[in-house]
């Protein structure tokens, strides 16, 4: 491991914490950093880090602004039987944020250069600030202020969590005047938004068969609902054999669940609009109000780079478990779907997830021959193939070339590598550099 622009190293906690923390926040990627590891990346330890992650969290929570609550995780890695503290870092949307104690100024704004955090000039100062997301649902009074949150409080009970007298103040739910703001307004037990899935026969929008609204109520309610809904559509086709019993959802339920949390925490609420699930007989198509962060694009999208949208929401999530590591869950959909799967446009995202296509093995008349077979019985779906054909033009091909040419990630290669040497189609023969090896195959 060495240092980046990503990457920072830090032996213990210093007081030069918040500079770097600051420098991330003003990176459009974001950052990690390391503390228990020395500037020559050996693995050093931190002795108590239980004390530790709660001083970080205390002064990160009062030295910087705008807060960067719901802007960073904080979790203990072993490392060479060490124990290390990683601080991941998301690229903030209220930029630039700056040490309290200097105020806006240069001595109190950082911005990541290579591998270090260099004070930022005043014109570039002058220039973040002026286009400075100010219509945050964080600064928006909420139309109501007999605002209610016995749902909310259920929730963090339930995670051994208790909201107590300042909870509002706490979870950023009031504005600056101290009245509720939009959050508050999307967290109370009752309130005006809802979320449609909606189910279509065939695979236009033209015979809708249901539509279901979950809302005007907590929206982290309303998001469960939306989960219990989709994982009761996610049927799961089975084949009994003498041997086992096989099961196969229409939709690879890790990647669904990310996708929805995402469309849900990540969409633009000051437009007054909601994410929508639709369900067609050859797809499910997730439909969220945001397209691209400013200053991320498309291939930092893919990496899982990002600028929440919602920090206030993404915080209260990280809090009850349903966002787990930042930047973790486009990794996730992206092992089991491709970046095709994807659609951007100037002001609305969408995720298509095609019904799945994996044929059971030996289902008869189920799966038939979808995807084609070869040697007989053996069924291959379409990518499975296209891996094949990869490899019997390029036998020495790693797995990052086979991954850019099918435009999917290394984990997703591995997958159905692992799965053509399950069905004793394929071999590695001689490590890293050796080659492919055909089996039964022309």
């Amino acid at each position: 491991m060495i240092e980046t622009d990503r990457i920072e190293f830090k032996e213990i906690l210093t007081e030069t914490l918040e500079k770097e923390v600051v420098a991330f926040l003003n990176y459009r990627q974001g950052g990690v950093i390391y503390l228990g590891i020395d500037k020559n990346g050996k693995m050093v330890g931190i002795k108590d880090t239980d004390a530790t992650q709660l001083k970080i969290k205390d002064r990160l929570k009062n030295n910087i602004a705008p807060s960067c609550m719901g802007l960073f995780d904080i979790e203990v890695e072993e490392k060479q039987s060490k124990h290390i503290i990683k601080i991941t870092l998301a690229s903030g949307s209220e930029t630039p944020y700056y040490l309290k104690k200097q105020g806006m100024s240069s001595r109190g704004c950082f911005v990541r250069l290579g591998s270090a955090s260099e004070p930022m000039s005043t014109q570039m100062i002058e220039e973040l600030f002026s286009s400075r997301t100010r219509n945050s649902i964080g600064k928006i009074r909420s139309n109501r202020q007999d605002l209610t949150f016995e749902q909310l409080k259920i929730y963090y009970e339930a995670r051994g969590l208790k909201l107590n007298d300042q909870f509002a103040s706490n979870l950023e739910l009031l504005t600056a005047n101290n009245e509720f703001n939009y959050v508050a307004y999307l967290m109370a037990d009752s309130n005006g938004t809802s979320i449609k899935v909606a189910k279509y026969e065939g695979i236009t929008r033209v015979n809708l068969v249901e539509n279901n609204e979950y809302g005007y109520c907590s929206l982290m309610k309303s998001t469960k609902q939306v989960l219990e809904k989709l994982e009761l559509e996610n049927k799961t086709a089975t084949l009994i054999t003498s041997k086992e019993r096989i099961n196969q959802k229409l939709w690879n339920p890790v990647a669904l669940r990310e996708a929805v949390i995402n469309a849900i925490v990540h969409n633009d609420y000051t437009r007054e609009l909601t994410p929508t699930f639709e369900i067609f007989d050859d797809r499910l198509e997730i439909t969220s109000a945001n397209g691209l962060s400013t200053g991320i694009d498309n291939e930092d999208f893919f990496k899982g780079f990002s600028i929440p949208v919602n920090r206030e929401i993404m915080r209260i999530y990280k809090d009850l478990d349903m966002v787990e590591q930042l930047g973790s869950g486009m990794p996730r959909i992206l092992s089991y779907y491709t970046k095709k799967s994807f659609d951007f446009s100037n002001n609305f995202l969408r995720i298509t997830f095609s019904i799945n296509d994996e044929p059971i093995e030996n289902s008869g008349s189920m799966g038939g021959s979808m995807g084609g077979s070869i040697g007989g019985s053996i069924n291959l779906t379409p990518r499975q193939q296209e891996v094949l054909e990869i490899i019997k033009r390029d036998k020495k091909i790693s797995y990052r070339a086979m991954a850019e040419q099918l435009d999917i990630n290394e984990s997703a290669i591995k997958k159905h590598l692992n799965k053509l040497k399950e069905k004793n189609l394929l071999k590695r023969v001689g490590g890293t550099r050796g080659y492919w090896e055909l089996i039964n195959n022309d």
